[in-house]
């Protein structure tokens, strides 16, 4: 660990506004410096996603159809590289971007969905077959 880490920068006089101040932050953390909490973080990052969605008409100029189908495509290259051993997380992070635009245009956020999921798995019962989990029948 570094003794004497970068200090994060600070705002001058021109960065009232919350918005600025966290680019700033967020380029800081960009070049390696991890003082930005992780949980703004991320938030900063899905609002950037969403605002690029809409910078290139993606959310009213498009539907959950084509979305859907740009999710099953990105889900393919997904696919092939978990076939060949091939690094995930551009991968990922592409299906990412496509579920954003899709929870988007719903009202909704991953947060919600992935909530509204767990609460549905949490107590669920089951078994690995093949490697897959296989729930109880109700």
């Amino acid at each position: 660990m570094n003794p004497n880490p970068p200090t994060p920068p600070q705002p001058d006089n021109n960065m009232h506004d919350q918005k600025a101040r966290m680019n700033m932050l967020f380029e800081f953390h960009e070049k390696g410096n991890p003082y930005v909490d992780p949980s703004q973080q991320m938030d900063d990052l899905t609002d950037r996603v969403i605002q690029w969605h809409y910078d290139r008409n993606l959310i009213r100029g498009s539907s959950d159809k084509d979305q859907l189908l740009k999710l099953l495509e990105e889900m393919a290259e997904l696919s092939d590289s978990v076939c060949n051993n091939r690094d995930i997380k551009d991968d990922s992070g592409d299906m990412l971007v496509v579920m954003l635009n899709i929870c988007e245009r719903n009202n909704g956020t991953l947060y919600e969905c992935l909530r509204v999921a767990y609460n549905d798995i949490k107590h669920r019962k089951g078994k690995m077959v093949d490697g897959i989990f296989v729930k109880e029948d109700n």
